[in-house]
């Protein structure tokens, strides 16, 4: 059976991808994390986890002994994405590994691609986004390793990946939950999506095609979809109408330092973070540091606080993915990797709501929903986190 070391397994791709792997009988996978704690999740089953520093080459390289394929599925910021690629390359080639799978990202292309993008269009490392060019320049970085090194690789530039603990799927509810929601020209830009698992099947045909050496491809799902698409379902079971989520524009403003520790709070890296824990206890982590930017006046008689309702903060990512006008293409990934989408955008969407449900959301049942949309005819529902956090009761 073919032997896989998941370079990255804690992370929301990483983890589902040792998952159904393992459970698919993929392959045999092996997953290697930096720390022995965030191999938590993954420790309910019976694999030959492996604990290596991404920055050293020596223990990469013991660690992926023994595998067919090592999938670079490393998250985190600048210096990360960039300083694993040359210890994990040459670990890979010390170690007789025969095929390195490179994730890097769609955004390599901006947040809102022209007409006629595909894999032989030019990158820039110019971009207004900083994770563009930093992604951009890793790729021209491996490439260059391969030209010099004897180990395959394949890079795979997937569109905005949700599914069950996604940052996108978690960070919309949660801003939901504190009214910080918004949509951009009403949601209808194209969102270049793909579900995690339609993201994993193309990372299994990447790792087993012989043609694929030295080939870059996008990856997304079979449908064209719009903003208000991936948004819908999450507001539905939250018993919210669409419509009553504000239209903002972008404005650049220097942001506040509780500004900032907010953007820290809602970045990738965290929410996949904070995934991990249910969501009470993430509001008690949220409503812990606001007290500690809003402490209570010692001087005054002490008050229950009111609700601070404050405008939400459009940021320029979202600004542009919500004007896309463009479905990247998939198939190169078709034709050559013989990719086909395993799941389709309603089911993906149906499980993202059962796992909001799963992770302590006020999600509503199927039933109930049927119900209250009766009663909607007669009173629409005001978008307020009053009405949220009485579900949660």
């Amino acid at each position: 059976m073919l032997k896989i070391a998941m370079l990255g397994a804690n992370g929301f791709i990483g983890s589902r991808a040792v998952e159904m792997m393992h459970l698919g009988d993929m392959a045999e996978v092996r997953p290697i994390v930096r720390h022995l704690s965030s191999l938590a999740r993954l420790s309910r089953f019976d694999l030959d986890c492996r604990v290596a520093d991404g920055f050293d080459q020596t223990a990469i390289s013991t660690a992926v002994q023994g595998c067919d394929v090592v999938v670079h599925a490393i998250a985190g910021d600048r210096k990360t994405i960039l300083g694993t690629l040359a210890p994990v390359y040459a670990a890979a080639q010390q170690a007789g590994v025969r095929r390195l799978i490179y994730l890097s990202s769609a955004s390599v292309h901006g947040q809102a691609p022209a007409p006629g993008t595909d894999e032989t269009s030019p990158l820039s490392d110019r971009q207004a986004i900083a994770y563009n060019n930093t992604k951009v320049q890793a790729e021209r970085a491996i490439r260059q390793l391969r030209q010099r090194g004897d180990v395959e690789l394949v890079i795979l530039r997937p569109g905005i990946v949700l599914g069950p603990r996604s940052y996108w799927v978690t960070s919309f509810a949660e801003a939901l939950l504190q009214q910080q929601a918004y949509l951009v020209n009403r949601g209808q830009g194209i969102c270049n999506s793909v579900y995690v698992d339609n993201l994993i099947h193309a990372i299994y045909l990447a790792a087993t095609n012989a043609q694929a050496d030295q080939q870059t491809f996008i990856i997304g799902d079979r449908e064209q979809v719009t903003w208000a698409d991936v948004y819908r379902p999450i507001v539905t079971a939250f018993d919210i109408d669409l419509e009553q989520i504000p239209e903002m524009t972008y404005t650049y403003t220097s942001p506040s330092l509780e500004e900032r520790i907010e953007s820290v709070l809602a970045s990738k890296a965290s929410l996949g973070f904070l995934s991990l824990f249910p969501n009470h206890w993430r509001q008690a982590a949220r409503s812990a540091m606001s007290t500690l930017l809003h402490p209570a006046s010692t001087t005054e008689e002490w008050r229950m606080p009111e609700s601070i309702q404050t405008t939400p903060a459009v940021t320029l990512e979202m600004a542009l993915l919500q004007q896309c006008q463009y479905k990247l293409p998939h198939t190169k990934a078709e034709q050559l990797l013989g990719y086909c989408p395993i799941v389709p955008f309603a089911e993906a969407s149906r499980r993202s709501i059962a796992w909001l449900k799963f992770a302590g959301f006020p999600v509503i049942s199927s039933h109930e929903n049927q119900l209250r949309s009766v009663q909607n005819n007669l009173s629409k529902p005001v978008y307020s986190s009053k009405r949220l956090e009485e579900k949660l009761i």
